[in-house]
This record gives structure tokens, sequence and C-alpha cells, in this order.
């Protein structure tokens, strides 16, 4: 029975739902695993328990926490159009959780690579309306740690008060918060604003940073830009604005120890998100301690 209903629901992924062989296949991988983890068990008779301790073994046996999550998405579903049949009343699999993913660490610059980033000579010209709005928006991301969404929304006035040094921002949820704007990245938006008129329709459009036309930059464009900022600046990494936005959390956190602090800048609703920047944090104490202790790594 067992082998008998699971070809005809592979059948049915295939002709119904138009599954490629490649997610057909991986499906029929995911579902033989029944009879290693349950030999001689019917699936139609498996329920809640039995599904744990089969995920536990996989769990035991190394498996990386993404494969399980899609092995168990494919027994869900099995077990789901199962139930639709009548065969079982109730999908055993619904109430169970894979293991999380290991949390990454995001990508942030070293100091010396953020001075190389703004530093350096792409900013030209000082008098290239072009690479002064450039230069102004690279140094807000990383001076106050905004999103990508937030900067592209920023409109002229608005919130942005350069005489008190801050930039008041709409963040997820619609959540306002205000976060300060250092003295570099003051002096490049003043640069940047007694250029600004030169942009056709200027006058007409609040956005404060605009296209060659006078319209609002998207964030596509703001990406494109960053990456090939980075690129003449020699960099060596690409750099993408979130990873300015990293890059301010990391080393205000490694500069004052004052989560809360770089928890409020951020926008971020709980501290939970902002803890995983002590991983950055102690990567860096990490290396500082190997190449500085006497005793480190075998000196």
């Amino acid at each position: 029975m067992a082998e008998g209903s699971i070809a005809r629901f592979l059948d049915e992924l295939a002709v119904q739902r138009r599954a490629s062989p490649h997610t057909i296949e991986a499906y029929r991988r995911d579902l033989a695993r029944f009879d290693t983890l349950l030999p001689g068990a019917a699936p139609e008779s498996l329920q809640a328990p039995q599904l744990r301790r089969a995920l536990m073994q996989l769990h035991a046996q190394n498996l990386a926490p993404r494969s399980i999550a899609r092995i168990l998405s494919a027994w869900r579903s099995y077990f789901a159009w199962l139930a639709r049949r009548g065969v079982i009343a109730l999908n055993p699999a619904d109430g169970l959780r894979a293991p999380k993913r290991p949390r990454t660490l995001p990508k942030a610059l070293g100091l010396d690579q953020a001075a190389a980033l703004l530093d350096g000579p792409a900013r030209g010209d000082p008098d290239d309306p072009l690479q002064a709005r450039d230069a102004a928006m690279f140094e807000l991301f990383y001076s106050s740690g905004l999103r990508l969404s937030e900067l592209v929304s920023l409109d002229w006035p608005g919130g942005l008060d350069l005489a008190a040094g801050e930039v008041t921002v709409v963040g997820k949820r619609s959540k306002t918060r205000v976060v300060p704007v250092g003295d570099k990245a003051r002096s490049a938006l003043t640069e940047w604003l007694a250029l600004r008129p030169q942009f056709e329709g200027a006058e007409a459009s609040p956005a404060l940073f605009l296209g060659r036309y006078g319209t609002r930059l998207t964030p596509r464009q703001v990406r494109a830009r960053l990456a090939l900022w980075a690129q003449r600046q020699g960099v060596g990494v690409h750099v993408h604005p979130h990873m300015l936005r990293h890059s301010f959390a990391s080393h205000v956190l490694q500069s004052s120890g004052d989560l809360r602090a770089v928890q409020e800048m951020l926008g971020h609703a709980s501290i939970s998100a902002t803890q995983i920047y002590t991983h950055l944090d102690f990567q860096h104490l990490a290396k500082i301690y190997d190449s500085a202790h006497p005793r480190a790594k075998g000196k």
C-alpha cells in the first residue's frame, strides 16, 4: 500500500501540479526514507511521535537543518494528500517542526575597508553632482545604519536636519526613529545639496536622492551604484547596501559595547535581532587576542 500510495502521489505531482522531474525525484528520495527510518511501518498508520523520532534520527546523522526541513515538507505534503482522500483522518506531520537553521553572521566591512570605500579616489571631482550624490548616500548609509528602503524614501528637507545632525526615518511596521548623522556624512550631504539643483526636475521632486532626470532613485539603482563605487575604490569585496548597515552596527558595538543603543539606532523591535552583532564583535576581539596575546596560537 505504501509504495502504491507514494507512486500515485508522485504521479499527481507530475501530472496535475506539473512538478519538474528534479522535484519528483527529490520527493521520491525523501519519502523513501520511511523504509530506513521506520522499517515495516505503513505510512498510513504513522503517528506524530513516530515521525518526531524519525526526525531526531536524521538530526543524529548530522543532516543539515535545511535538508531536514525539506524532508519534513515532503512528508507533510504526502500526508496531506492522504488526508484529502480520506485515507487518514489527520496529517501527523502538521505539528512537527524541523530543527532551526543556524543563523548566518551578517557580512561587515573592516574598519580599513570602510575607510577605503568612503575616502578613496572614486570621490573624484567635488563639483560632479553624480559623485557628490553617491558619496552622500554611502556616507549616510554607514553613518546612520539605514535600511536601503529607508534611504531611498528620504525627502528633502523631510526628516533630515543637518544643523542638529540627525535624520528621522520611517522603518518597518511604520515605526519612526531618529538616528544621528556624523560629521563626514553631514559634510557630504551639504556638498550634494549644493549641487542637487543641477539635476533636471530637482525643484519639483521631494526626493533627497535623485537620478539625472529628477526621479527618485530606486533600490536597484543604489545597489548598482554602490557596487560600482566599491569596485573603483578597490575594496576587494562585493559591497551591498545592507553590508554598510551591518558595518555601522558592528563598528558602533565594537567601540561602545552598548547593545541597546545599537538596537535603537537600527530600529530593531527585539534585542534578539541585534544580538547577532555581538558575535561579530567577538570575532573582532578574538582576532585582536590572537595577534596580541603572547601565548595565543603557539607564540
